[in-house]
């Protein structure tokens, strides 16, 4: 896999710094049941990288300690770590939200068939990767039958009561979907693809959800090797600089979440974990439980423009709706 990372520093992208840390989002491994060609995590059913007990069993310590209102979990597949469902019934004792980036395929992988029923129990808001609402396009990014199981999951969860009523607001079970573009380009406006995605999705499968959040492809890792091969690295580029909108900088999520890898090292973001851009301050999950990163400054690189391009693109969407929503 061609390597992007000498071509994302130095880069001329505004100095930023933290604010208040609200989120912790951890990656518990790399390993998954799909190998999706936008995946910039790299993730695939061959990695053995996951979290080891000791460092699983610090995390509710951590949020309890900095006084943290959320934890993101990811992956891969974050569910395929053996200490998954502890680590969300400890979270949820904290009155902690947690939120399980999802891949719906996962829902109905041998001997997991009771995974919905178990976030559903726990009150876990699920975020669940669905490129398209055509099965053509799905199939294409993420793998042949991926579409028909995603299909599959979503129905699952709306059964249990995801995505009906309530929502963020209302107290009921969050189901939110993720849109990443297909290709070189930036997503488009999140409201209208929203629309688009409660009609198509309503109307072919009787799936409904709460909101669809829309996020820039990363020029790094398997889709940024894969604009290099393809000569498409710098146009790509070009782009996301040329979209660059300052007012985004205030929204992005480094200013307010922590991205927490495998081996318990911290970043920014998730998407310098997987440059191995380190961060100033505390460099560890254990240095957390007594340091507050706030005021720290943002590790920085050229892949930072994508998400302030346009709209904005951060784990919650574009950075145009959060703030309208705010």
């Amino acid at each position: 896999m061609l390597d992007t990372l000498p071509l994302l520093t130095p880069t001329d992208f505004p100095p930023i710094v933290r604010g208040r840390l609200t989120c912790l989002q951890v990656n518990l491994g790399y390993r998954c049941n799909q190998r999706c060609l936008h995946c910039h995590v790299n993730a695939g059913p061959n990695r053995t990288e996951m979290m080891d007990d000791s460092l699983v069993e610090l995390i509710p310590r951590v949020l309890a300690a900095r006084g943290l209102a959320s934890l993101d979990l990811t992956g891969g597949a974050p569910e395929l770590h053996p200490r998954f469902r502890w680590l969300v019934a400890e979270a949820r004792a904290l009155g902690v939200k947690v939120i399980d980036r999802c891949n719906l395929t996962i829902l109905s992988e041998p001997g997991r068939e009771d995974l919905a029923d178990f976030l559903a129990g726990h009150g876990v808001e699920v975020v669940a990767s669905l490129p398209c609402y055509l099965e053509d396009n799905v199939d294409a990014q993420r793998g042949k039958g991926v579409y028909a199981r995603s299909i599959a999951g979503l129905k699952r969860l709306n059964a249990l009561g995801y995505g009906k009523t309530g929502g963020q607001t209302g107290g009921g079970l969050v189901l939110n979907l993720v849109y990443n573009p297909g290709g070189p380009s930036l997503p488009p406006a999140q409201a209208g693809l929203e629309a688009a995605y409660k009609r198509e999705l309503a109307g072919r499968h009787g799936i409904v959800f709460n909101r669809l959040l829309t996020i820039a492809n990363m020029p790094i890792l398997r889709f940024g090797g894969t604009l290099l091969a393809k000569g498409l690295f710098h146009d790509y580029m070009a782009l996301l600089k040329a979209s660059h909108n300052p007012v985004n900088l205030a929204g992005v999520m480094c200013r307010d979440l922590v991205s927490v890898d495998w081996r318990g090292r911290l970043y920014d973001c998730d998407f310098n974990q997987m440059l191995g851009l380190g961060r100033e301050g505390p460099a560890t999950l254990a240095d957390l439980v007594g340091v507050d990163p706030a005021g720290a400054a943002i590790r920085v690189a050229e892949h930072c423009y994508g998400c302030t391009a346009g709209q904005g693109s951060s784990c919650g969407g574009a950075l145009e709706e959060a703030a309208c929503a705010r």
